[in-house]
């Protein structure tokens, strides 16, 4: 198959659900073409996934032309580059421009700039959006005849919490109609999307998977006169609460100092952590060690004891999914503590394999964390019982061959049934 992929940013190393899927499908023998959407400087831009220069990804990335901020110099920019272009597809480029029909779209000349990088793609057989916002673009792209195929829309957070709540709950009802089919990787965002008027028959839960064989399971013992280290990986933003986990372990720490906190990840929210963690005197307990590549995530989640997920409904409405990094912790065994959030639950089974807390409750996670310290004998069962979860659900090898299945149906017209066919819907258990 041809595939297609319309993504905001690539590589992105918070990313890895987008990479798996698109090395799995090369793997397999598919053509994939990945398409850049966004300007965004990336913070992390210098470390990579290895699989990106093993498949030789960046040379299938396509981005479109920079868009200059000034109006004048965009439209200026946008002139040229019909000009050079025109013989490519003129049509195309006509109705990109198409403000009554295509509205801030066209009007921004946004439409014209993301259909340029395809003027010359071949027909696909299908266009998998990651993500619902880039999907609202590239249903107008495949509009204009940009590019062709059939339309697949992964939802996957931000897409169906914040942006439907800044946009309102009409924002995608072009894209449902028009919408080949439709992934979520969860159960709780498939009923939200059903809520904002998808088609049952049409939307199903295809989780985000790891490749479990990467990340090496080993069962975990407390060693005497050894510091318990815990550990947090995700992007500091509002939305993965990392202030809560913070405050929780300064708790703990009041009673056992012998704990270290590991922080991988960077975001917008350093400086604040920053300085909580120095007004809260646990400099020598908590460090925030920035972006880290997956060999250096697994170096340091293997030296763990135990890892917080501490996910939080942000302010303005933002949800996660059952987060990668909580799977990456749990197929390698380590106990976990996480919170009663989004899609997490469908993953972490309370009291099984970690324990399950409200949201912002630092007393919950303190004292959850407190019992597992003072019980390290019920690491090694609540490790393996993740461990087997993940497996069982999240592998990614097996997520990706029902991925392809899923295109078959959705290119035949024979759309895949809702139920739990695949093993993928672990929301279905």
């Amino acid at each position: 198959m041809r595939i297609a992929f319309i993504v905001g940013n690539f590589p992105v190393i918070s990313e890895t659900f987008i990479l798996n899927q698109v090395t799995g499908l090369i793997v397999r023998g598919h053509k994939v073409d990945i398409y850049v959407h966004e300007n965004r400087q990336l913070n992390n831009s210098a470390k990579f996934h290895p699989d990106v220069e093993k498949h030789r990804l960046l040379k299938l990335t396509h981005h479109k032309p920079d868009i200059p901020k000034n109006y004048l110099y965009r439209f200026l920019k946008g002139l040229i580059l019909i000009i050079a272009n025109f013989h490519k597809s003129p049509l195309v480029l006509l109705r990109s421009l198409n403000i009554f029909k295509y509205g801030k779209q066209a009007a921004s000349l946004r439409l014209l700039y993301l259909a340029v990088p395809m003027l010359k793609s071949l027909p696909y057989d299908i266009i998998h959006c990651q993500f619902g916002t880039f999907a609202l673009e590239g249903m107008n792209l495949r509009d204009i005849g940009a590019i062709t195929g059939k339309l697949i829309t992964s939802f996957r957070g931000y897409d169906i919490s914040l942006f439907v709540q800044q946009q309102g709950e009409n924002v995608y009802d072009s894209l449902f109609a028009k919408g080949d089919f439709f992934l979520t990787n969860c159960e709780y965002f498939r009923a939200r999307a059903i809520k904002l008027g998808c088609d049952t028959q049409k939307v199903l839960v295809h989780g985000s998977g790891i490749d479990c064989h990467r990340f090496p399971y080993q069962e975990r013992y407390h060693k005497p006169g050894r510091k318990i280290r815990i550990a947090t990986t995700g992007r500091l933003i509002e939305k993965k609460g990392i202030e809560y986990s913070i405050i929780a372990v300064a708790k703990v720490a009041k009673i056992y100092p012998n704990i270290e906190y590991h922080i991988i990840g960077d975001g917008e929210l350093k400086e604040n952590l920053q300085q909580l963690i120095h007004s809260l005197n646990i400099s020598e307990q908590v460090q925030l060690l920035g972006w880290k590549t997956q060999p250096e995530i697994i170096d340091i989640l293997a030296q763990s004891d135990i890892f917080i997920a501490p996910s939080v409904t942000a302010k303005n409405g933002n949800q996660d999914a059952p987060v990668n990094t909580l799977k990456e912790a749990m197929i390698m065994g380590l106990p976990v503590i996480a919170t009663t959030h989004g899609g997490i639950p469908e993953l972490v089974q309370d009291a099984i394999s970690g324990f399950l807390v409200p949201e912002r409750d630092t007393d919950a996670i303190a004292e959850k964390l407190t019992y597992l310290i003072e019980h390290p004998e019920i690491w090694p069962s609540m490790g393996r019982a993740g461990h087997t979860y993940v497996k069982c659900h999240y592998d990614i090898n097996k997520l990706n061959d029902e991925l392809v299945e899923i295109y078959r149906h959705v290119i035949t017209n024979n759309l895949p049934t809702p139920e739990p066919v695949f093993a993928s819907t672990a929301a279905m258990r």
